[in-house]
């Protein structure tokens, strides 16, 4: 399976409310960026306790959704383009319900593997000026989801990614966010489990599957 990549897109933190910075807002750029353990050259994150690193690389957003966004939102400027929701790579025909945990995707010419993923912060609702955009994200399981670097590379528009390996088809991103940021998991314990002893899930989200386990 492969999709055409039609946005590469990268941030600067910036001035976003009152004193707080973000990073957010991103661009697409035209040429071909390099990709690192920590991200996409050129790109930022403002908050690093809660947003990059080795688990959080790299945040992929389905364009799939946007037109039921501009519905639900009565349209918006933002859903013009890519990087609506803060991505760095935006595709069609790859939604949270079939995209996996460990999923390991040839990125142009990187290698990157689904860590979890996306939990909304207050940062969407501000951006939209919609104070319920991160609540509607949990309901509707349209998170979007993270990469980890596995193997370097660089990536442009018009590269593609392709599907290398799915160990795991049994733990969509949809499931998965549902279980852990849903409330779910509160009625699914042996799925807590498996999700805590799972090495491929970032380690944040294991963490979380230990404490909802008690």
């Amino acid at each position: 399976m492969s999709y055409a990549i039609d946005a590469v897109l990268t941030g600067k933190a910036q001035a976003f409310r009152g004193g707080e910075a973000s990073a957010i807002a991103k661009m697409p750029v035209e040429s071909a960026r390099h990709v690192g353990v920590l991200g996409i050259d050129g790109d930022e994150q403002a908050d690093l306790t809660v947003h990059g690193g080795v688990d959080k690389a790299i945040h992929h957003y389905p364009r799939d959704h946007y037109r039921w966004w501009a519905e639900a939102l009565g349209g918006h400027a933002l859903l013009d383009a890519p990087g609506a929701f803060g991505e760095n790579i935006s595709t069609e025909g790859l939604v949270e319900g079939e995209a996996c945990i460990g999923d390991r995707y040839r990125l142009g010419s990187a290698l990157v593997e689904i860590s979890q993923g996306r939990q909304p912060c207050w940062k969407l609702g501000h951006r939209f000026g919609v104070a319920t955009v991160p609540a509607t994200v949990v309901a509707t399981r349209r998170s979007g989801w993270y990469y980890r670097v596995i193997e370097e590379g660089a990536v442009t528009a018009g590269d593609t990614l392709e599907l290398v390996e799915r160990p795991l088809p049994n733990w969509s991103v949809e499931r998965t966010f549902h279980l852990l940021i849903g409330g779910a998991g509160k009625r699914e314990l042996a799925a807590l489990r498996a999700l805590w002893g799972m090495d491929v899930l970032a380690s944040t989200w294991r963490a979380r599957a230990g404490k909802l386990l008690g």
